[in-house]
């Protein structure tokens, strides 16, 4: 896994989301550029559909919040295809870059964090999407506690 370089993520608010409402539904898309190793972390009440690419290599989140409970339920695409080999490579590369991912999202909400203290220890579900049964995975990856990062 790459190490997280908070001068490399860039954060944008949509939708009439502010740094700290909503709370519930609250949508994260982060995508990534390949070639500069720049992260785009949009917040909004939607995904932000206009910044995925064919690749398909984002990270979707989006707090689902009641009065009982509060977790991050994520989704990641694997493939769509039955491809054994496809699917094998992009398990592996999310499963690599995912706490990277997590970090960033954590990191570039940090304002929200500070604001509701309690999400750090609510847990996060990741959906691995896949059509290939092998793949289509949801897992708990634990909480926002384990990727919060210290720029003291």
């Amino acid at each position: 896994m790459k190490s997280f370089h908070p001068d490399k993520l860039y954060v944008e608010f949509r939708d009439g989301v502010t740094e700290t409402q909503p709370l519930n539904n609250r949508k994260y898309t982060l995508t990534h550029s390949d070639i500069t190793a720049e992260l785009f972390l949009t917040i909004g009440l939607n995904y932000a559909y206009d910044k995925i690419s064919d690749l398909r290599d984002e990270v979707l989140a989006e707090w689902r919040i009641d009065k009982d409970y509060s977790f991050l339920y994520v989704i990641v695409y694997i493939n769509g295809q039955a491809n054994q080999e496809i699917s094998s490579i992009r398990n592996t590369i999310f499963r690599r870059e995912l706490p990277l991912a997590l970090q960033a999202i954590r990191y570039g909400d940090r304002i929200f964090f500070d604001a509701y203290p309690g999400l750090d220890y609510a847990p996060i579900w990741i959906h691995f999407q896949s059509q290939n049964p092998d793949y289509d995975q949801i897992e708990n990856w634990g909480t926002f506690a384990e990727y919060k990062i210290s720029m003291e």
